[in-house]
């Protein structure tokens, strides 16, 4: 059963958050493409599609920590400094995705971002700050990926 709910988990990582990040890591620079080119719709089609992978698959992406834990549970290492830090930092990947990143995406999508309770137009400068929290969002999982695989304990004896 646990090699079936480790498959699971990868497989669900795979194809959940990979997606996530690549859209939204070409989010920024496209929105800024069509920031520059108001009349580009293929830009502006482009990056709603962007917007939409990383709502739709961030909703799928529920399922990779909901796997991770039964498979944590089927192997005994709940309480494993790496498995607790792991689950902190994906935590913390996912406040970073649904407070900072896709309310920017939506708020660059309106034409708008929201800073401060007043409305500014949205400028480089307002991708370039999503740029920094999409970074910083795949940053964590990187980081996640990276204690999966080298994890204290492993039987891959890296």
């Amino acid at each position: 059963m646990t090699k079936f709910l480790l498959a699971v988990h990868v497989i669900a990582a795979i194809v959940a958050i990979g997606p996530v990040t690549v859209a939204a890591s070409m989010f920024p620079p496209t929105a800024r493409k069509a920031l520059a080119e108001p009349g580009d719709a293929q830009a502006l089609a482009t990056t709603r599609l962007l917007h939409r992978i990383c709502r739709v698959y961030a909703t799928v992406g529920v399922v990779v920590p909901v796997f991770g834990f039964a498979t944590a549970s089927n192997m005994g290492v709940l309480g494993d400094t790496w498995l607790i830090v792991s689950i902190a930092l994906t935590a913390l990947a996912a406040v970073v995705l649904a407070a900072l990143v896709l309310p920017r995406q939506a708020a660059i999508m309106e034409g708008i971002e929201d800073v401060g309770g007043g409305e500014i137009a949205v400028t480089t400068r307002a991708t370039a700050r999503l740029a920094m929290f999409t970074g910083i969002f795949n940053l964590l999982w990187a980081t996640v990926t990276v204690l999966m695989i080298i994890r204290p304990g492993s039987t891959t004896g890296a």
